[in-house]
C-alpha cells in the first residue's frame, strides 16, 4: 500500500480536489434510485400505471414501455438533484478554497495525497448553527483508496484541530444513503442526533432524508 500523508490544501490541488468531490457525490446516484423505488409512493405509482394501461390496452408492451419512461424519468431527477447540489458546492466553496477554508482562523481544509495525487478530502470550519462546535464538510476518498484507514486519519485531523482550537465537539450531515459514511462517523465515536428532510421538491416527496452526527470531545464530556 502506497503511503499517504496528509496535508493542507495549496492551490495546485484544486482541479484534483473538484474531481474528488464530483465523483464521490456522483456515486450515490444508483443508491438513491434504489432508495426512491422502496418508497411506498413510488411503488404505489408504478403499480397503479402499470395495471392501468394493462387494463386499458390489453398489451403488456405499453404498460412495459410506460415503466421504463417513468424510470428513466425519475432517474434523470436524481441526477438532476446531484448536479444541482454538487455545483452549489462548488460555487458556495469548493470554486474559493483558499477564501472559505484557509484565510479564516478556525477554519482549515486538508487533502490526502498518494504518490503525488490527490486522492481524499476534507474540510471544517465553525458551525453556523452553534459556533461551540466545528463542521465536518467535503469529505470524500477515492474508490480506489477506500478500505486503507483514509476517512478515518481525515475525521481524526478534524476532531483533533478542533480539540486544538477549543471546540466543544464535531457536527457534520450526511444523507440516508451515504450507509458506509454513517457507520464510519458511529464507529468514529459520533451520534446521531437528528433526521430532517433536504430541502428540494424531489427529495421531500421521495423522503430522501439527511441526518446530522455529533461527536463531544472528552474534555467535555461531563
Amino acid at each position: 500500500m502506497a503511503e499517504v500523508q496528509i496535508r493542507r490544501y495549496r492551490e495546485e490541488d484544486h482541479e484534483e480536489v473538484k474531481e474528488v468531490f464530483t465523483l464521490g457525490m456522483s456515486e450515490h446516484i444508483p443508491s438513491s434510485c434504489m432508495h426512491i423505488l422502496k418508497q411506498p409512493l413510488a411503488q404505489m405509482i408504478l403499480g397503479c400505471v402499470f395495471c392501468a394501461l394493462l387494463t386499458s390496452s390489453k398489451s403488456i408492451l405499453l404498460p412495459v414501455l410506460a415503466i421504463t419512461l417513468l424510470l428513466a424519468a425519475g432517474r434523470q431527477s436524481v441526477n438532476y438533484m446531484f448536479t444541482k447540489y454538487i455545483q452549489t458546492c462548488l460555487e458556495k466553496d469548493l470554486n474559493h478554497i483558499q477564501q472559505s477554508y484557509l484565510d479564516p482562523p478556525l477554519a482549515c481544509f486538508w487533502v490526502a495525497e498518494s504518490q503525488g495525487r490527490v486522492v481524499g478530502t476534507v474540510a471544517c470550519l465553525p458551525a453556523e448553527k452553534d459556533q461551540n462546535f466545528l463542521q465536518l464538510k467535503r469529505m470524500s476518498v477515492k474508490k480506489t483508496h477506500r478500505g486503507q484507514g483514509i476517512a478515518k486519519v481525515l475525521c481524526r485531523t478534524v476532531s483533533n484541530f478542533a480539540s486544538e482550537h477549543g471546540f466543544r465537539g464535531v457536527l457534520l450531515h450526511t444523507s440516508v444513503v451515504q450507509t458506509d459514511a454513517q457507520k464510519l462517523y458511529e464507529h468514529m465515536g459520533y451520534q446521531k442526533v437528528r433526521e430532517f428532510s433536504a430541502p428540494d421538491a424531489i427529495a421531500k416527496l421521495t423522503n430522501f432524508t439527511l441526518m446530522e452526527y455529533q461527536l463531544v470531545l472528552k474534555q467535555h464530556h461531563n
